[in-house]
């Protein structure tokens, strides 16, 4: 079972989702449930899928009464057929279908991401090659979208701008003709800032990656939009000048129908941002 502390942040998150959507009061529920009644609620996935989300439905349902409890049948990361059941609410009526929708966005939203996620990661199976996320979340719910691709076995790659070096190729465009000296500057650099993760390049092109085979102290390389046929030309470029660092990193165009033919390349590494940007949301039910 993957954990998911709720932090500061994350509660902020729910209080937003929960004032936006409660408002001054769920005058429907007030007017229709009696007051003091009990009831128990059923969260019954309507689809196979990967489950994410549960570590946060207590977090909410506290949110509006702190009676609700949840009992978890299948918890984040775990596999769910469809008709089986998550988990089970108790507590007041009222409160429990106030929270009805908001539990299911977050439920059905970041169990969406983790079984888009499981799905490619199943694809790159067997290979060297690990399924990352990207930049591209929604804003404000990048650390549950990241914590989602987790869940569905893909792994993170940078939070945000701060905690790892990935020079692009705009970034490169200044650079000028000295790619490999200036290059070697900035790991020297690099290497004084505290908390960085890696030290990454972007390359379009082979002679571009031969360039930067030359620089120490480069942890990965990103592939931009390199076919199959010029990431194993890639993958034998460098494991022939320095064996199996640093990492390469297939980026661009990847899909479930072509993330095998990019797996068995040899690149260690394949960035999806339709993981996060693009994934459905999944069927999940709140049943009474």
């Amino acid at each position: 079972m993957i954990k998911l502390p709720v932090t500061k942040e994350i509660k902020s998150l729910i209080n937003l989702a929960v004032a936006e959507d409660l408002g001054t009061g769920d005058v429907t529920s007030s007017l229709t449930v009696p007051t003091g009644l009990k009831g128990t609620a059923r969260l019954v996935t309507r689809e196979d899928i990967t489950v994410c989300g549960m570590e946060l439905v207590e977090a909410i349902l506290k949110t509006y009464d702190s009676r609700l409890k949840l009992a978890t049948s299948i918890p984040d990361g775990g596999r769910a057929k469809k008709g089986q059941l998550l988990g089970t609410i108790t507590g007041p009526m009222r409160p429990l279908l106030s929270a009805e929708r908001v539990v299911l966005n977050f439920l059905q939203h970041l169990s969406g991401i983790s079984t888009a996620t499981a799905r490619y990661a199943k694809q790159a199976k067997g290979t060297r090659a690990f399924v990352y996320d990207t930049r591209k979340t929604t804003p404000g719910f990048r650390t549950i979208e990241k914590y989602a691709v987790l869940c569905g076995g893909g792994k993170n790659h940078r939070t945000g701008l701060y905690d790892a070096i990935l020079i692009k190729d705009n970034h490169l465009a200044t650079f000028g003709p000295r790619l490999a000296a200036k290059l070697a500057e900035l790991v020297e650099k690099a290497q004084k800032i505290k908390g960085l993760r890696f030290f990454e390049v972007e390359v379009d092109s082979l002679s571009q990656l031969e360039e930067v085979l030359k620089v120490k102290g480069v942890d990965i390389v990103l592939l931009d939009n390199f076919t199959p046929a010029q990431m194993k030309k890639a993958v034998k470029m460098r494991n022939s000048i320095k064996g199996k660092k640093p990492q390469l990193e297939a980026s661009g165009g990847i899909t479930l129908k072509n993330i095998k033919a990019v797996a068995q390349t040899g690149v260690e590494r394949i960035s999806v941002g339709a993981i996060t940007h693009s994934a459905p949301a999944v069927d999940i039910g709140l049943d009474i």
